[in-house]
């Protein structure tokens, strides 16, 4: 159900369709225009958009000079985003304009947002948890990977969770990629200075009141970093985060073989998926710049000796080699609708608690259209045997 419809005389609407455009930003910041959930879902609704709200860690440094600058310290700040998705949005794209500024009736754009405090970006998670059922009180946690901009993650999380009819909240952690073709190595660099703020951010989460679980969705250098900080919260006892920590999903790792082999010793009994396609060019030139080491993105069930390598890292493996989305072949897991539907279907299985909810605060309660439809429950696509 969502909000009522209201009339607005011509001259209002236009005015508000040019707003949505102008408010758009490419980074958070505190300059970024402040928008309410329900003022968000109204302006998108005037233009046949659906309101996506993003909570937002990062370690970009705010106000930095370059896109690759982290926060000084190692942490994180915080903050939420209402990005639009628009009315004619296909399954597995993220629509946004060639050039010039989005139009939010035909792509993808960030209608507003605010930085929040770290307790206040609890307690806000908390309020948007409030009253859901079942896996619609989990948390997706989304970390991307190489050359990412802060707006493609924001983009790419919002196009997964509706997509895959995820019904819970979105996290993104964003770490400071310098978008660029040629800056594996600094990005490297930077994933690892933020695996304590990710390690930080996982306990945080599993610990927000009326939480059920924490799902960890990963992509590329992202599930090097997301398995790191899920090693370091082991090695400090809390392995399955108290009990919150849901499924870990990895699209296209791209992680060293015998590196995965000992972040998976410590992750004994986790539910651990991971998506592979031998055909991933961006993960063979990964491995070529490794010195030929073998990226678990890259490996080809297809083979019999890959297939055993598989096997015994414990881990539902879905192949997806002979799915074919783009040139390099890297972002499968979000461009091809049946991958995504898997991904959201896997997400919201039933489980014990289905029936338990989330009663935190009964008078602060989302807008009804913020709560996005059930998950499916059957996947499309069976990880092999």
């Amino acid at each position: 159900m969502s909000l009522p419809a209201v009339r607005l005389p011509s001259f209002v609407a236009l005015s508000l369709s040019v707003a949505l455009a102008a408010l758009t930003a490419g980074c958070m910041s505190s300059s970024e225009p402040r928008l309410s959930a329900s003022a968000a879902s109204m302006a998108a609704e005037n233009v046949g958009a659906r309101v996506m709200p993003v909570f937002i860690a990062s370690t970009r440094r705010e106000g930095a000079s370059a896109p690759g600058e982290s926060m000084a310290d190692g942490g994180a700040h915080y903050a939420l985003s209402m990005v639009s998705i628009p009315p004619g949005h296909r399954p597995g794209a993220i629509e946004e304009p060639s050039f010039g500024k989005p139009d939010p009736k035909k792509h993808f754009a960030v209608l507003g947002g605010h930085g929040l405090e770290p307790q206040e970006f609890r307690l806000q998670l908390s309020t948007y948890l409030s009253g859901r059922i079942g896996s619609n009180r989990d948390i997706l946690l989304y970390v991307h990977g190489f050359n990412t901009s802060l707006d493609e993650a924001r983009f790419r999380v919002a196009q997964l969770v509706n997509d895959g009819k995820f019904g819970g909240v979105a996290v993104l952690f964003t770490w400071p990629s310098e978008s660029n073709l040629f800056s594996y190595v600094s990005d490297k660099e930077s994933a690892t200075a933020s695996r304590d703020a990710l390690q930080k951010l996982m306990r945080d989460l599993s610990q927000v009141e009326g939480v059920g679980r924490v799902h960890v969705l990963a992509h590329s250098m992202g599930s090097w970093l997301a398995m790191e900080a899920l090693r370091e919260n082991s090695i400090a006892g809390a392995r399955n985060l108290g009990g919150r920590l849901g499924d870990v999903m990895l699209a296209a790792p791209d992680i060293d073989l015998n590196v995965f082999r000992q972040q998976m010793s410590r992750l004994s009994g986790a539910n651990v998926s991971i998506f592979v396609s031998a055909n991933d060019r961006a993960l063979n030139l990964s491995s070529r710049l490794a010195g030929a080491r073998p990226r678990v993105g890259a490996m080809d069930p297809r083979n019999a000796r890959e297939r055993e390598e598989l096997a015994r890292l414990g881990v539902k493996v879905y192949d997806l080699s002979n799915t074919s989305a783009g040139f390099i072949g890297h972002s499968l897991y979000g461009d091809v609708p049946a991958v995504v539907r898997t991904i959201g279907a896997q997400l919201g299985a039933a489980r014990e608690d289905s029936g338990v909810t989330a009663m935190i605060d009964a008078t602060s309660r989302l807008p009804s259209d913020m709560n996005a439809p059930p998950a499916q429950t059957q996947p499309v696509l069976a990880p092999m045997n």
